[in-house]
């Protein structure tokens, strides 16, 4: 799985990377080095104008939404801390996210991520986890591939306010490959820029297509290092947590 994640990129840096038509200067983040489950962070998606066709262009966001699913069917958006990831295998199937792999794909910018290896003491037999930060090694920016929904708040009754309305996503994972595989079976599936548009399309609704995009990672691409235990704590934060222990 994926259950920590760097993201330092600035949002006029991604509009630049990702080719983004329109970003709000109000959902700025601050730089995390250790984003966590139900935070804030960056998406990349594309919506049609309300009421368009489908061969209507559509635009390029960068948009600020929670990390962590809530169905547009859930009672209690509580759900969302639970459906952090989506695994690639039945991800189209799922009733939590098979509308949105349909219409409602992301792309998630991170440095890179955090898996934990399970060590144990051969002197007293005890297990410690030990955290290692996954990165690409030419320290490009990872595209991680994601889903996001609407959750409407039955609670706020009118529709147009934006308080009606939370926006949440979920990472898909695959089998690990290269470095993340030495440390933990799952990792967050990353897309390459020759699949950007097609994934990002809301129009495109070809599962087998979809589906093809959502390939392993390459060999030789991600590189791993150990990293202090205080990442271990969702209120630890800052650059000092990617020095190698």
């Amino acid at each position: 799985m994926c259950g920590r994640y760097v993201s330092t990129r600035s949002p006029q840096e991604l509009t630049k990377l990702f080719d983004v038509a329109e970003w709000r200067p109000e959902e700025t983040l601050e730089q995390s080095w250790n984003v966590a489950p139900t935070d804030p962070v960056y998406a990349v998606l594309e919506r049609a104008r309300k009421g368009a066709e489908e061969d209507t262009p559509v635009r390029r966001e960068l948009r600020t939404l929670r990390w962590g699913l809530v169905p547009s069917w859930a009672k209690d958006p509580k759900i969302g801390s639970r459906m952090i990831n989506a695994r690639v295998e039945t991800v189209h199937e799922k009733s939590a996210y098979r509308t949105a792999f349909a219409r409602r794909r992301c792309l998630l910018p991170a440095d890179g991520f955090y898996e934990w290896e399970q060590l144990k003491d051969e002197k007293t037999g005890k297990v410690r986890k030990q955290p290692y930060f996954i990165h690409p090694a030419d320290g490009e920016v990872m595209a991680l591939a994601g889903l996001y929904e609407y959750w409407r708040n039955p609670e706020v009754k009118d529709g147009d306010d934006p308080a009606a309305w939370l926006l949440t996503c979920t990472i898909i994972t695959t089998e690990a490959t290269d470095a993340a595989g030495r440390v933990h079976p799952r990792m967050p599936l990353a897309l390459t820029p020759d699949h950007y548009e097609a994934w990002l399309d809301p129009h495109h609704d070809d599962t087998e297509h979809l589906r093809d995009l959502l390939t392993q990672p390459a060999e030789g691409r991600l590189a791993a290092r150990p990293v202090s235990i205080a990442v271990n704590n969702t209120r630890s934060n800052g650059p000092q947590l990617l020095e190698a222990v």
